[in-house]
């Protein structure tokens, strides 16, 4: 089975390394993001702060690696030509931050395949986590799911839910999203043939808005349980919660406790 992979972040790299040696899995080629990138939400270059370096697993399994960075000019649409040639089964789509166009998905068999951190149609669109955690969640999960048009709304192709404890930030969150992630995706191309899609209910489908890190300033006046739950939800590796001192400096709070 004939793989093109798209990813920037850890999280991409672990689920990479958990399938990359599957029996009957041929990656042809890894498309990658720079660290530091241009993206529409945005004036000025974001920082990807789950950044990974996809390049040394690349060469040494010698699979050709592309960069796609519109601010030098290299758009998803500018590799169309490696996608026809390569002819995939499957593009998967795991940790990235492009939208994938339409002429591409259309060349892979079985379509393009993402991993959203939530249990869709809940949590939809960006920083699926860090929401889940700030609105005091106490369950989310992972939805493996075949790439449409719109925001996260294609078919489910499998689903795993795991607790959000009440001491976790979300370092553990995404330690256990990452886990979940691994256990669908190698179940899917492990029983490819026996998949069954299931079509979300699109009128069910909550979008919430990517958070950059000016988002991350505490409001004092919130009750305790929300700064709390604020905090935990933007702890390293993210930038962190921050409150704005007499003299308009930032301070960041990266680990805060409940009392009674």
């Amino acid at each position: 089975m004939k793989i093109t992979f798209l990813g920037c972040t850890s999280f991409s790299k672990k689920l990479l390394e958990s399938i990359i040696d599957l029996p009957n899995i041929f990656i042809d080629s890894i498309f990658t993001i720079p660290e530091l990138f241009k993206i529409s939400y945005s004036q000025e270059k974001v920082k990807n702060t789950n950044y990974a370096d996809l390049r040394p697993i690349a060469n040494k399994k010698n699979i050709p690696i592309y960069t796609v960075n519109s601010e030098s000019g290299k758009k998803m649409t500018d590799y169309l030509p490696v996608f026809q040639r390569n002819k995939p089964d499957i593009i998967l789509v795991l940790g990235w931050y492009y939208k994938v166009p339409k002429t591409i998905r259309e060349l892979a068999k079985y379509g393009a395949w993402g991993v959203h951190a939530s249990l869709l149609p809940k949590y939809a669109g960006g920083a699926p986590l860090v929401w889940a955690i700030i609105n005091g969640e106490k369950e989310t999960g992972v939805t493996l799911f075949k790439l449409d048009s719109g925001i996260d709304d294609g078919d489910i192709i499998e689903q795993e839910s795991f607790p959000i404890e009440d001491k976790d930030t979300i370092k553990e969150v995404y330690e256990k999203a990452t886990e979940a992630s691994i256990n669908i995706l190698r179940k899917a191309l492990l029983n490819i043939d026996n998949i069954k899609l299931k079509p979300q209910d699109k009128s069910k489908i909550e979008v919430f808005p990517q958070r950059n890190p000016e988002d991350g300033e505490i409001n004092l006046e919130w009750p305790a349980k929300r700064i709390y739950n604020f905090i935990r939800a933007q702890s390293t590796p993210y930038p962190g919660a921050f409150i704005k001192t007499i003299d308009n400096k930032k301070l960041v709070i990266y680990k805060a406790r409940l009392i009674d």
